[in-house]
Parts: structure tokens; C-alpha cells; sequence
């Protein structure tokens, strides 16, 4: 068997917690790679309403191992949360493998994400204020502590100290906010590590091991390749690799084993956060798709924030599904639209008087005016419809442009927030 790649096309809320939910019914691992609590994956099942920001999404299946991998920043608390969320609502325990390799989230790089936001003021880029950039900067310049490091306290003591030596001075000098105690941040990790340490292993040997004996992975990406730091609208960016290449190293599996893409594409398109956004749209228009949208309105799974909201973007789609290196799409979101008589869609960009359908640089994104088309609408609620030929014909021939537009096949389709409520073509 291979491994699978479940990954967004654009800002992320695409809807990859339903899309890795279904598929993760026949996966024996499924694996978180990159990023850590400043996003979330709702599901919804029969045990209710969840939005997971560090489990992954196999949690529900009691046969599916589920991994945090050495590429994820690791919130211990926010983790451990989540747990007894799923317990207290009669979710058996899920199988549960923490890469003893994974770098763990401190509560000073969450002071720090708050304190940086509020300083920048109107040139903030809109984070979450998860502390994601300052663990990154840490990790970076090797002051990251690894979950291995909370068993070794003479080591985890020496880290910590070293790393607020220059933060401190940041904080009297910058920030004008009294020092962090080395002290209080060790005594609360010791107590997260003696909860945390039934989970914590070797995921790299784990997941080598289980490709050997064939079995089912599924690795899941957090936000959509529009957010990656490299490739996508930087600085709003996040601050990880959000793409399926990016999987074999957070994960820590074979680059040659990821051999299915499944990127998850949503039918209209939404933001959270700063930068530009071409198919944006506001007013009326924007406030009745956000409240008809998602599963309860169009709002962050994380922050709560209401997401800005746009039309098909098929330049920033088809740009965030060639970096992904996409071999299907699950297009989720469909239903949404059925109140509409015509459906707008981006299908070019108008920069400097000239029409494209190449992706800019950040730069040039500001100076770009989206290129309508205008598709007929169905008029009709398709929330119960489970065959794709059943569908209204211009609810298939919107889907039939979309694969025309990307150039990939549009495998599976979403009609609302249920697991059943999927269409595999």
C-alpha cells in the first residue's frame, strides 16, 4: 500500500477534516505533518459536532492509529484538551502516537505571537495568536524544545534558560513587559510531560514499519497551499510548509510512498486573515454565502472570525493544485450554492490592462481585478442527493468546469457537513 495526501488548494477551510473523516475509514495510520493549533478540521459523525486542531482526523475510528509527527508544533495543553473533549462526549479513546521528535509549543511563543500582533498594529498579518511564528523562529534557530528533551531535565532546564535569556531582554526593551521565570514555563512542562508520555514514540520507525507490512496511510495537511511560506501569498503566510511534498519530512515517510493527492477544493472561496484576495467579494452578497456556507456559517474553526468570502478563484485553484502536485479532487461545498441564480466565477485576472491566467508574486496580487464568468445556478437544494447523475444538470456542469479549468478529475463531491453526504464519482 501507499500513502495517501489529503491537502488544501487555497487559504485553507476547504473542508479536509470531512474529506480525511471519510477516508480515513480505510486507513490503519493517519498522520498530522505540519502546523500545529491555528487551524481546525470540523467533523461531524454520530457522535456530534467536532472541530480537531492538533488530533488528527482518524480519532473517530477505532481501528486507525493516529499520529502527530516531528513536522507539527505540538500545544501539549491544547492536545490533551482535545482528548478529554472526545472522552467527555463518549468518543472511546482513539489510538494516539506523539513523535518523540516533535517540537513542543511553550507559553511564551503565544505571548510572544499576541505581543508582536499588537505592536505591528495596521501592518499585523492576521495571526491566530497561536504562538506558530515564534515556535518556527525557535525551531529554526535551535532553541526549539523536542518532546524527547521533557525526559531529560537537567537538558530541558538548560534549554529554557537559554532561550529567555535574549527573549527576556525583548520583553524589557521591546515590549516593556516584565521578565518570563525559567522556573513557573519547566514546572509546568514537567507535569504535561508525566500526562503526555503514553503517547510519545518513534513515528518515523512506526510509520516505515507499517508501509513495509502494506498497510493504509493517510496523511493530513493543515490550511491550503495559498498559505505556504515559499510558494503561496507570503508574508500571509503561515509560517510550515503546508503542501504534500512537505509531507514526507514532517511526517517522515518515503517522498516515493506519497503516491495519491487528493486536494480538497471548496466550491466559492474564503479567507481568514490578512492579504490579498482577488475574488473577494462584500456587502449583501458576501454576508447571505457566509452564512449560508460551511456548516454553520462561514466562520474560523480557531478564532471564530468570520471568514471573507469570494467567489471561485479558478487562477488560485489551479495554481494551488499544480503545487500540490494533485491527482484528484474532493470539491466540497456544493450545496451551498444552490440559492443562487447565476453563480459567478473567477476565471482570469486583469493586472495592468492585461488578462492572465498565471498566479502572481504577492506584489502584483494587490493590482489584480478577478475576470468573471457567469455559470447558471440550480435553484434546488441537493443536500439528499447521493449519485452524481442525479444531480441538477447545471450543478454537474459546474463541477465539469472546474475540472475543465484545474485540469484534474473531480473524484469526490460534497452536499453538506455529513459524512454521507458525499459523492464519489
Amino acid at each position: 500500500m501507499t500513502v495517501t495526501a489529503i491537502v488544501g488548494a487555497n487559504w485553507g477551510d476547504e473542508g479536509k477534516g470531512k474529506v480525511t473523516d471519510v477516508l480515513a475509514a480505510k486507513a490503519r495510520y493517519v498522520v498530522r505533518y505540519q502546523g500545529g493549533s491555528n487551524a481546525g478540521h470540523t467533523i461531524i459523525n454520530q457522535f456530534g459536532k467536532f472541530a480537531l486542531h492538533l488530533l488528527p482526523s482518524g480519532v473517530f475510528y477505532p481501528q486507525t492509529v493516529n499520529v502527530i509527527g516531528p513536522g507539527v508544533a505540538l500545544n501539549i495543553d491544547n492536545l490533551l484538551g482535545e482528548i478529554d473533549q472526545l472522552l467527555a462526549r463518549g468518543v472511546p479513546e482513539p489510538k494516539l502516537c506523539v513523535s518523540d521528535r516533535a517540537q513542543i509549543v511553550l507559553p511564551y511563543h503565544i505571548m510572544f505571537d499576541s505581543l508582536e500582533e499588537e505592536r505591528l498594529e495596521d501592518r499585523r498579518f492576521g495571526s491566530t495568536k497561536q504562538g506558530i511564528a515564534p515556535f518556527y523562529a525557535d525551531k529554526y534557530v535551535k532553541r526549539g524544545i523536542q518532546v524527547t528533551d521533557l525526559y531529560n531535565e537537567e537538558r530541558l532546564r538548560a534549554q529554557i534558560e537559554a532561550s529567555l535569556e535574549s527573549k527576556n531582554v525583548l520583553l524589557e526593551h521591546l515590549y516593556k513587559k516584565p521578565p518570563i521565570d525559567a522556573e513557573e514555563i519547566i514546572s509546568g512542562l514537567l507535569k504535561q510531560a508525566e500526562r503526555l508520555k503514553p503517547y510519545v514514540c518513534d513515528t518515523t520507525t512506526l510509520l516505515h514499519n507499517a508501509l513495509e507490512q502494506g498497510e493504509q496511510i493517510v496523511v493530513e495537511g493543515q490550511l491550503g497551499a495559498l498559505r505556504d511560506p515559499d510558494h503561496g501569498i507570503y508574508p500571509y503566510s503561515t509560517s510550515s510548509s503546508t503542501l504534500a511534498g512537505f509531507a514526507a519530512v514532517g511526517a517522515g515517510v518515503p517522498p516515493h510512498s506519497i503516491k495519491q493527492v487528493v486536494t480538497v477544493v471548496k466550491a466559492y472561496s474564503s479567507c481568514v486573515g490578512e492579504g490579498p484576495f482577488v475574488s473577494e467579494i462584500n456587502g449583501t452578497p458576501a454576508d447571505e454565502l457566509r452564512t449560508r456556507g460551511g456548516d454553520a456559517g462561514e466562520f474560523g474553526a480557531t478564532t471564530g472570525r468570520p471568514r471573507r468570502m469570494g467567489w471561485f478563484d479558478a487562477v488560485a485553484t489551479g495554481y494551488g493544485c499544480m503545487l500540490q502536485g494533485t491527482t484528484e479532487i474532493a470539491l466540497t461545498n456544493l450545496d451551498v450554492l444552490g440559492y443562487l441564480d447565476e453563480i459567478p466565477v473567477c476565471t482570469a485576472y486583469r493586472i495592468d490592462g492585461e488578462i492572465t491566467d498565471r498566479f502572481p508574486v504577492t506584489s502584483e496580487l494587490y493590482r489584480c481585478e478577478p475576470v468573471l464568468e457567469l455559470l447558471p445556478g440550480w435553484k434546488t437544494d441537493i443536500s439528499n442527493v447521493r449519485q452524481f447523475s442525479d444531480l441538477p444538470v447545471n450543478a454537474q456542469n459546474y463541477v465539469l468546469h472546474i475540472e475543465k479549468w484545474i485540469g484534474k478529475p473531480v473524484r469526490w463531491v460534497s452536499i453538506g457537513p455529513k459524512r454521507e453526504q458525499m459523492i464519489e464519482r
